[in-house]
This record gives structure tokens, C-alpha cells and sequence, in this order.
């Protein structure tokens, strides 16, 4: 067994109290509402790994209930990370909860040496009359041994309506993709979102229940970094 092997075969929890020190936690995502991990290898730096996980905290009289997020980068033949990163309540579940967490390893070249991963949370309301989904996508840099966000939940994907448990409602879905332009701000590539939206009502005519789509026309926006992050227009942030 290697020792990339060996690492991602266990979990390896140390130092929860102390913000960044967590080591790989590869297993298959536990159920909603409890701690998830998920690992993968990263394609544009051979022999590194990227491990991501998170720590369910109990809501109190105070506080909503949150997950912390630990994220770290692994190399071959290291027992530790080379480099880490911590979030304490990066998902707060205000009316939600987190359903899945994945890593994304498109090829975000934020700069021609400077490539980002990301990390894909899907949350969910778990209601039938008044259904909620949303996918953020949030982008993370290597830094010497730090990892720093460069992009904060840009919503790639939500779904919602409401509807009278018969036929009566309305729903909407929103999908974007996100594309490297030519152009850059403070040294970073500027991001191109493209936004698809899509709504449908439903009417009783007579005996029938009958629908109604309308494909709305693609909107290109453009995403610039300010020397700290990239500037989310209004309802493109995540909860």
C-alpha cells in the first residue's frame, strides 16, 4: 500500500480546536445534517490530493445550526498537509440543510501559474410544497501553506416554487456555468457567468393540470477580482 493509499484510506482528524489542522478525511459523505468528506486527486498538480470535510455544530438558543469547513492539500509521501484552510459556520442552516459536498477540478487558471479548485455544496429545504435547491460553487487558491478563497458561493444551480399540493403553482430553475475570459482585473482572469433561467406554471383547466414553460435567453455577466475576491452581483450569492 502506498502512502497516498494509506492516507486516503482513513480518516485522520487532528486538531479541531486549532483553525486549518486537518489532515485527509476520504471517506464516502456521511447523511444530511452530520459531518461529510470527500478527497480527489487535483490533474494539474500530479501527486497532490485535495481533501475537503466538515464538522456539524448543533444549533443553540443563540445560534442556527452550522457546518465548519476544513479544507487541506496532501502531497505523496507527507503524512501532513502542505497546505490548509478552516472555516468555522461557512454553511449556516438557515432553512436548510447540506445534502452534498464535491470538488471540482476544472481547469480554473486564474493567473499562468495560478490555478484554482473548487468546492460544490448542495443544499436543500426537504419541503414539498415549497422546494428549495441550491448548488454554490466557491473557487480556493494554494498560497505557500495556506489556502485562500477567491470566489464565495456563486450559485450554479437553484430551484424553487410553490404549489397547492394538486396542480396550481409556480417553479423556476436557474443553471450557470462559468468560463475563463481573456480578460483580467489586479492580475487575475475576469469569469464569465452564463445564467439560464427557466419557469413554469401550472393552471387546472377543467379536468387537466397543464403547464406552462418559458425559457428565458442566456445572460452572459462578467465576474471581476478586486484584488481579494470576485465581485458577486445581487442574487448570485449563496445562503
Amino acid at each position: 500500500m502506498t502512502v497516498k493509499s494509506a492516507l486516503i484510506g482513513c480518516v485522520v482528524l487532528a486538531g479541531w480546536l486549532m483553525a486549518g489542522q486537518v489532515f485527509a478525511a476520504c471517506t464516502p459523505p456521511a447523511v444530511a445534517g452530520e459531518e461529510m468528506s470527500a478527497c480527489k486527486d487535483w490533474p494539474a498538480y500530479p501527486g497532490l490530493t485535495i481533501s475537503a470535510s466538515t464538522r456539524f455544530e448543533p444549533g443553540t438558543a443563540k445560534a442556527l445550526a452550522a457546518h465548519d469547513l476544513d479544507l487541506s492539500v496532501l502531497q505523496d509521501g507527507q503524512p501532513s498537509p502542505i497546505a490548509s484552510f478552516h472555516q468555522r459556520a461557512a454553511f449556516v442552516m438557515d432553512g436548510a440543510r447540506l445534502q452534498e459536498l464535491t470538488l471540482d477540478t476544472a481547469r480554473y487558471k486564474l493567473t499562468p501559474e495560478l490555478r484554482a479548485f473548487g468546492v460544490r455544496a448542495r443544499l436543500t429545504n426537504g419541503s414539498r410544497l415549497n422546494p428549495m435547491e441550491e448548488v454554490q460553487l466557491s473557487l480556493y487558491v494554494k498560497e505557500g501553506e495556506k489556502l485562500r478563497p477567491a470566489l464565495r458561493k456563486l450559485v450554479v444551480y437553484e430551484y424553487g416554487g410553490e404549489w397547492d399540493d394538486n396542480c396550481a403553482g409556480e417553479r423556476f430553475e436557474i443553471s450557470r456555468t462559468v468560463d475563463m475570459a481573456k480578460t483580467t482585473s489586479h492580475g487575475f482572469a475576469d469569469l464569465i457567468v452564463k445564467t439560464q433561467e427557466t419557469g413554469t406554471t401550472n393552471v387546472v383547466e377543467g379536468d387537466a393540470c397543464e403547464d406552462k414553460t418559458t425559457v428565458h435567453t442566456p445572460v452572459l455577466t462578467t465576474l471581476h477580482y478586486d484584488g481579494k475576491t470576485y465581485v458577486l452581483p445581487p442574487g448570485f450569492k449563496g445562503l
